[in-house]
């Protein structure tokens, strides 16, 4: 019970010792320089590297606890001089993260982590529109395409495999990317946040043996790509100009353009803004309907 009063008392002492203003930010600056840490380290070769940071702390721990000086001794010299190591191991993110957010304006400094989802989203919904256009395009011409879309699952090393673009997603640039004299066109496309991540990327075929004989590398590496990650992959034959799409493992083959879009949207964008998309459809839809109801009368 003296344990509880005590704990009771030191949690008393700390919120009457609580300075609303200068406390209050000072977690907000904390809670943002870690999510700004981790926006360096998220999808990067960083995170390896911080896997071996928190290796060498626990090892450091596990020889403490042992006694083992002459280890420890070593590990020690290394913790002492860590902020040197790591400003040196992660210059470049540091660089890139520091130039972003010079570039940014004070407007966006304040909105950092709090910006509105939905502005997310509509760049998501314009790559959707841009890409359907692309694969109506595609699919006419029968040219071949292959474009993975990133989800929870970080596809660094995938992407790693092609060239890094990260350009704004068009319904031209898809095209472009894909058309039969570029470079990169036999490649898989890699979009991440609605923008073009990476292009000409390599992915791993299905071990699957069962799959029909006349599925050629793009849908192998599909299902492949699938079989592991949470992505969703968009395949049109060159062949027929047949779209499919892979998703876990699985693969669904002639799906219209209308379908892709709800499929893209269904798996990309939350249910509240396909709602708002759908009712925006519908709007549009209405007016066209009043539009030539009136032209008719």
């Amino acid at each position: 019970m003296d344990v509880v009063w005590d704990i009771f008392d030191k949690v008393k002492g700390a919120l009457s010792s609580f300075n609303f203003t200068s406390d209050l930010l000072d977690v907000l600056l904390v809670a943002f320089i870690i999510y700004e840490a981790i926006k360096i380290i998220r999808g990067s070769r960083t995170v390896q590297l911080v896997k071996g940071i928190v290796v060498l702390i626990v090892l450091f721990a596990v020889v403490n606890f042992l006694n083992m000086e002459a280890s420890e001794y070593l590990l020690s010299l290394l913790i002492q001089n860590g902020l040197l190591i790591l400003v040196i191991l992660f210059a470049p993110e540091l660089r890139s993260a520091l130039e972003r957010f010079g570039r940014q304006s004070l407007k966006d400094v304040f909105n950092i982590g709090f910006r509105n989802k939905n502005e997310h989203d509509k760049v998501v919904v314009d790559m959707i529109n841009g890409f359907c256009r692309a694969a109506d395009d595609m699919s006419s011409t029968q040219t071949g395409a292959l474009v993975v879309f990133e989800k929870a699952s970080i596809l660094k090393d995938v992407a790693e495999t092609g060239t890094i673009v990260d350009a704004k997603a068009s319904a031209e640039l898809f095209n472009g990317l894909f058309f039969k004299n570029s470079a990169l066109h036999d490649g898989a496309v890699i979009v991440r946040d609605g923008r073009i991540f990476a292009a000409g990327c390599i992915l791993p075929l299905t071990q699957n043996t069962a799959l029909a004989s006349e599925l050629g590398t793009r849908h192998r590496s599909a299902i492949g790509m699938t079989e592991h990650t949470d992505a969703l992959v968009v395949v049109v034959s060159e062949e027929n100009g047949i779209i499919s799409v892979a998703k876990d493992g699985q693969l669904q083959r002639d799906v219209t353009t209308g379908k892709l879009r709800e499929i893209l949207l269904g798996e990309l964008v939350d249910s509240a803004d396909k709602k708002n998309d759908k009712s925006n459809k519908k709007s549009r839809k209405e007016k066209k309907n009043e539009k030539t109801a009136s032209v008719v009368g």
